[in-house]
């Protein structure tokens, strides 16, 4: 019988031990919970009217509003990549840094530019994809209990920023009644509702790749919290509430930080492949 401290005499009994080790490690994500995707649909709502706030009701328009959450996205990250922990003020507010982006980068993508919602929508899952591809190729694994270098970090939230302004363009698209399908604020947020129901549906009862939906339901609250957002702070006369885009995102700002501070979160336990 060997100790509690005793080494392993075996090659097979090593390779146990690391993979023990491995397997309790933990990353710098937290781990997929309901309480991840209540922040996350909460964090994409955000996005869209502190978005708007800063391109519309300052009037700064969309190519500064890009810049500004570019830089706040770019330092963001920074930090995020170089902290050695999962820090959850530090996660969610990238992730709100992405969402804010993302929605000043659509609009001027698909307004200022003038390539429209469909085109923007489709330029953005061309880039979305190839991200995915590029990182699985590289990497081998898109899986988010996989991360466990900075490269794959890279690769992990240039991806949460494509879906991001994928998600907004794609909310638009779906809801404006001239260039769009037309469904509306309200008709698009309950599309949105129903697809993420049938991926939650798919997790529990099929047999479709964990990660696969993972990405779905990712990319798919994105333009919930597009449609959401916009039915809050745009005018009576295009569907939505006219509330104060400042208000609304200090509102959300103010559940998401409660939610960080009650709801229980965890690190991702990080899974390393066998070399």
């Amino acid at each position: 019988m060997k100790g509690r401290g005793a080494q392993p005499h075996t090659p097979r009994e090593a390779k146990q031990q690391m993979n023990v080790t491995a397997e309790e490690k933990l990353g710098k994500v937290p781990e997929v919970t309901l309480s991840f995707w209540i922040i996350k649909v909460a964090a994409t709502t955000l996005g869209e009217t502190g978005g708007d706030a800063v391109t519309m009701s300052m009037n700064l328009g969309y190519f500064v509003g890009t810049a500004i959450f570019a830089v706040l996205f770019v330092v963001a990250v920074g930090a995020q990549i170089r902290a050695s922990r999962y820090q959850p003020f530090l996660f969610w507010a990238v992730i709100v840094a992405t969402t804010t982006a993302g929605t000043t980068l659509a609009d001027l993508l698909d307004r200022s530019l003038g390539i429209g919602y469909l085109g923007g929508t489709s330029i953005l899952v061309a880039a979305l994809l190839g991200t995915l591809y590029l990182w699985h190729r590289s990497l081998g694994s898109v899986d988010v209990s996989a991360i466990s270098s900075r490269k794959a970090e890279a690769f992990y939230w240039a991806t949460i920023m494509f879906s991001q302004t994928l998600g907004t363009a794609l909310g638009d698209w779906v809801a404006d009644d001239k260039t769009g399908l037309g469904l509306g604020y309200q008709g698009g947020a309950i599309v949105f509702g129903i697809g993420l129901a049938i991926i939650a549906a798919a997790y529990f009862w099929t047999r479709i790749s964990h990660v696969f939906l993972f990405w779905a339901a990712f990319i798919m609250t994105r333009p919930l919290g597009a449609t959401v957002g916009d039915f809050l702070d745009k005018p009576h006369a295009d569907g939505g509430l006219e509330l104060s885009r400042y208000w609304a995102s200090m509102v959300l700002a103010i559940f998401i930080i409660g939610c960080i501070l009650l709801l229980p979160q965890r690190a991702e336990r990080m899974r390393v492949a066998d070399r």
